[in-house]
């Protein structure tokens, strides 16, 4: 039987990339992920955690609500029934920025209260890409078990660990820095990076 041509599946995934920012310290990764990806042809869903809100009031002068705005979506962090805690629901992955040791927990042990863990969990299942930007140290063996697991089922464990090489000049800086390296694993190319080779270049 021939097919129609609109029957068949050749099209591309959409372009959507979920974005979680829980609770731990590092709002600012979060928020400027958002805003490196606002002019870009990624739509983008957001989903923060209560402990995350607060955070954001501790470490910024930034409203929650000029947060929401720069995501084309955004998602309670307690609806589990959201578009994106489905498989169904076609994405490029999610990048976790920042993670906390709870989040990670969560994440490892597939318990999933929180739409946080139901998105990565649903990430993992599907193959899809998962980067968490974990912002704890020092480290108990109970969290390098954890990223052991999460990076058993497929997960990338990323710290933003800032890279002096590129000689950043501002905490901006270093923030762009470890972000445009995460979108790096997506192949999402954006110029907020110093690659090694200019860095070379530049030290001659």
């Amino acid at each position: 039987m021939n097919k129609h041509p609109a029957q068949t599946s050749q099209q591309h995934p959409p372009s959507r990339l979920i974005i979680g920012i829980s609770g731990a310290s590092g709002v600012l990764y979060g928020i400027r992920l958002l805003e490196l990806l606002k002019d870009t042809m990624i739509e983008t869903h957001l989903v923060m955690s209560r402990t995350a809100e607060l955070t954001l009031a501790y470490e910024t002068d930034r409203k929650l609500a000029a947060v929401k705005a720069l995501a084309d979506h955004v998602h309670g962090n307690d609806d589990l029934a959201a578009p994106i805690s489905s498989g169904s629901f076609l994405t490029l992955g999610m990048i976790v920025a920042p993670c906390s040791a709870k989040s990670l927990a969560e994440i490892a042990s597939g318990v999933t209260p929180t739409l946080i863990a139901r998105a990565a969990d649903v990430v993992l299942k599907e193959r899809r890409r998962l980067v968490l930007m974990l912002r704890e140290t020092p480290l108990h063996l109970g969290h390098i078990r954890n990223m052991a697991s999460v990076t058993e089922m497929g997960g990338i464990i990323a710290p933003p660990v800032p890279a002096m090489y590129a000689q950043p000049q501002s905490i901006e800086e270093m923030v762009d820095q470890s972000l445009g390296r995460v979108l790096d694993l997506f192949g999402l190319h954006l110029d907020h990076v110093t690659r090694w080779d200019k860095a070379a270049k530049k030290r001659r």
